[in-house]
C-alpha cells in the first residue's frame, strides 16, 4: 500500500461504492452517524475519502455518502494496493482502532476476508505446483529455486483483525454449525465466544432435529448464570461500599481534635510544612465530603427529602 499523492474532488471525479468495502464494518450506532453528520454540516469534510487507483472508495463510505445526500463537495486520496484484500485489510487496521469492537464482532469481520485469502492461497499453491495443473508441477520442478509457503487461512484470518487463533478457529467452528441462537446471543453480547462454542459442540451430537430447541435451552440457562454472576457481583459492590463508610466512621468518631492532640500528632510524625499544609487541604475537604453525608441522611430520616412516604 502506498500514497500515491493524488487527490481528487468530488467534482472532478464520481468514485464507485461496491458493497463488499461498504459493508466490511459494522455500521454506525444512529448516535455515532448523527454526530457524524452533524460535523460534516457545520464544519464540511475535512478528511479525505480514500480511493484506489480505479476509484473504489475504500475508507470513508459513511463521510462520503452523507457528502452525496447532502451535495456536499469532498476531496478523495487516491492510494495504490495490490489487490482489494490488502485494501481490505488496510481498511480494517485504519478503521478497528476507533470502533469499540468485541473479539466476535471482528472476528466475523474476518469472516468476510475468508473468500480473498482462500483465493490467494489457491494462487500461492497454484504458483508452487501443488495443485499439479501448473506447467512447473507438469515438468516436476515446481518454483524449486523459489518455495513458496502455503498459506493458513485461520491464522491470516487471526492476524488480519488481531485476536488469537484458538479463538478465530471457533468464530469459524460458530459460523459453519452454531443454530441461530447460539449467534444471535453471540450478536447481542449475551455470550462469549467460548460459551458459543462449547453449546455449538455439544448441540452438535444430538440428532438434527434436536439441536435448535437444545441450543436455545443451552443459550437461556447462560443468560440466566449470567444474571446471577451480575447481581452476586453488584450485592459484593454494595457490601464494599457499606463496609468502606463503616470503617471511615469508626475510625472518624476514635479522633478527639484538641489543639493538643493535633499538636502531637504533628510533633509525633515530624510532620514538614509542606506536609501540614497537605494536611490542613485534606482535613477541609474530608470535612466537605462528611458534611455531604450528614446533608444525605438527614434526608432518609422521615420526612426529609428523600422520604418516600
Amino acid at each position: 500500500m502506498r500514497n500515491t499523492g493524488t487527490i481528487y474532488s468530488s467534482t472532478e471525479r464520481t468514485p464507485t461504492v461496491l458493497p463488499e468495502m461498504a459493508e466490511l464494518l459494522p455500521p454506525l450506532t444512529g448516535e455515532q452517524l448523527a454526530a457524524l453528520e452533524a460535523d460534516i454540516l457545520k464544519n464540511g469534510c475535512y478528511s479525505p475519502v480514500i480511493v484506489n487507483e480505479d476509484m473504489v472508495v475504500i475508507d470513508g463510505h459513511n463521510r462520503q455518502r452523507l457528502c452525496e445526500q447532502h451535495g456536499l463537495p469532498y476531496q478523495m486520496a487516491v492510494f495504490s494496493f495490490e489487490d482489494l484484500l490488502e485494501a481490505k485489510q488496510w481498511a480494517l487496521d485504519t478503521q478497528k482502532g476507533r470502533r469499540n469492537l468485541d473479539k466476535w464482532e471482528l472476528g466475523k469481520i474476518a469472516l468476510r476476508l475468508k473468500p480473498d485469502i482462500e483465493a490467494r492461497a489457491r494462487e500461492n499453491m497454484s504458483a508452487g505446483g501443488g495443485d499439479q495443473k501448473s506447467e512447473g508441477a507438469k515438468s516436476g520442478c515446481a518454483n524449486s529455486q523459489n518455495p513458496i509457503s502455503p498459506v493458513n487461512t485461520t491464522k491470516e484470518l487471526a492476524d488480519a483483525v488481531g485476536i488469537g487463533h484458538q479463538t478465530m478457529s471457533r468464530v469459524m467452528q460458530i459460523d459453519e454449525h452454531a443454530p441461530a441462537a447460539v449467534k444471535e446471543a453471540l450478536d447481542s453480547g449475551d455470550l462469549s465466544i467460548n460459551q458459543g462454542y462449547n453449546i455449538t459442540r455439544q448441540v452438535r451430537e444430538l440428532p438434527e432435529e434436536q439441536r435448535d430447541e437444545a441450543a436455545a435451552l443451552a443459550v437461556e440457562l447462560e443468560k440466566a448464570k449470567k444474571e446471577i454472576r451480575q447481581c452476586d457481583a453488584e450485592a459484593d459492590r454494595r457490601g464494599r461500599i457499606a463496609d468502606l463508610f463503616c470503617k471511615a466512621f469508626e475510625k472518624a468518631v476514635l479522633l478527639t481534635p484538641t489543639e493538643e492532640n493535633v499538636r502531637i500528632w504533628t510533633e509525633c510524625t515530624r510532620m514538614t510544612r509542606e506536609e501540614i499544609e497537605d494536611s490542613v487541604k485534606d482535613a477541609r475537604e474530608l470535612a466537605e465530603v462528611f458534611s455531604t453525608i450528614a446533608g444525605i441522611l438527614e434526608s432518609l430520616l422521615p420526612g426529609g427529602d428523600g422520604d418516600a412516604g
